[in-house]
């Protein structure tokens, strides 16, 4: 039976890894400010975190996750390029999945470099494969910036893009709202009748917002509503891309090949083709890496590029043993003016010993 005692000199070795790789080993409060997490995420956090209070401090939540905190820090205090390792506990409630942990020991590799983030995203992933290599994980590997810049280049109104993006992270949301700008699916009779002022706009007001806010969120609805539908062709071309799941090589030919009528991904996609190459040189083998363009949408939504995951084929019960990607974008959320790219990823010491035992 792994002990925690056994855990902790697990996470001990993989942090001295990334030691021996260049990283510099820091610490993060297990307490966070409640209030960065739900700014960036809005409410839909607190079902996956421990909320408590402070009469001082406000809001807190147990850390759900290292990231935010390390950007913070470094876009706070950090040079470049710089990288990072830690370990310790997050918290995470499984409402959905008792049988789960919701307290375990995370290891994670951080990398804050703006010369070539191909080589980053690279080394990160290879640095990984390397740790798990015994396991005999599956590996998954994603692109998030690829549907980002298809959504970002849909002939369709900015609010009705922005709401695609805001959605990536929740297939089932980004997939009801893709067939309702498409005209797909009929307007729900309530909001038909909103729409069509046939609602009784005298009765009292009931929550938080006020009349000036009721009768903003349904002039935006009724601008929405006005709005031509999405062509076919782009929903068809957005659907075949969410369906490429292949070897690199061959999800490479399929997305070059929507490219051809999806412009907007173009860049995106060569990425995807330097990253292979990076990749290749760091002696992974590409040629039967997996590569899956909806991998990555259920993880934190912080990541906006390259996503990996490592699972055991064996023990489908289990999650991911290592995940990781890049989140540009989170350190410009968090950096008050400032960006650089960014790419890490976080390993379960615990998994790994249950999966050697």
């Amino acid at each position: 039976m792994t002990t925690r005692a056994d855990t902790l000199a697990r996470a001990a070795t993989l942090r001295a890894t990334f030691e021996a790789a260049g990283a510099v080993p820091v610490e993060t409060p297990i307490l966070q400010p409640a209030e960065t997490l739900l700014d960036l995420y809005g409410e839909d956090i607190r079902a996956r975190a421990y909320v408590t209070s402070d009469a001082l401090r406000g809001e807190q939540m147990l850390r759900p996750d290292f990231t935010v905190p390390v950007v913070e820090m470094h876009m706070a205090h950090g040079a470049e390029p710089a990288r990072y390792t830690y370990s310790g506990e997050v918290f995470r409630r499984q409402e959905h999945d008792p049988d789960r942990a919701n307290e375990y020991i995370q290891v994670g590799y951080e990398v804050f470099d703006r010369a070539n983030p191909a080589a980053a995203d690279a080394e990160v992933f290879a640095l990984f494969a390397e740790a798990v290599a015994p396991l005999g994980l599956r590996a998954a590997t994603g692109d998030i910036g690829i549907l980002m810049a298809a959504v970002r280049g849909l002939q369709t109104s900015e609010a009705r893009r922005a709401a695609l993006l805001r959605h990536i992270w929740r297939p089932r949301r980004f997939r009801a709202l893709l067939d309702r700008y498409a005209g797909r699916v009929p307007v729900p009779t309530r909001r038909a009748k909103l729409l069509d002022g046939a609602l009784d706009c005298d009765a009292p007001l009931i929550g938080k917002r006020s009349q000036t806010e009721i009768d903003a969120r349904i002039a935006l609805l009724r601008a929405d509503a006005a709005e031509p539908p999405l062509s076919g062709a782009e929903v068809d071309l957005l659907d075949a891309l969410l369906d490429v799941r292949e070897t690199t090589p061959y999800a490479l030919a399929q997305l070059r090949d929507i490219a051809v009528d999806l412009p907007a991904i173009g860049p995106a996609v060569d990425g995807l083709a330097a990253r292979a190459e990076t990749l290749a040189a760091r002696g992974v083998n590409v040629e039967t890496l997996p590569f899956e363009a909806s991998f990555g949408r259920t993880s934190m939504e912080y990541y906006d590029g390259f996503v990996f995951g490592f699972f055991s084929p064996q023990r489908a019960d289990l999650p991911a043993v290592a995940t990781g990607g890049r989140y540009d974008a989170l350190t410009r959320r968090l950096g008050n003016g400032a960006e650089i790219p960014a790419v890490g990823g976080v390993l379960r010491p615990g998994l790994m010993l249950e999966l050697e035992a």
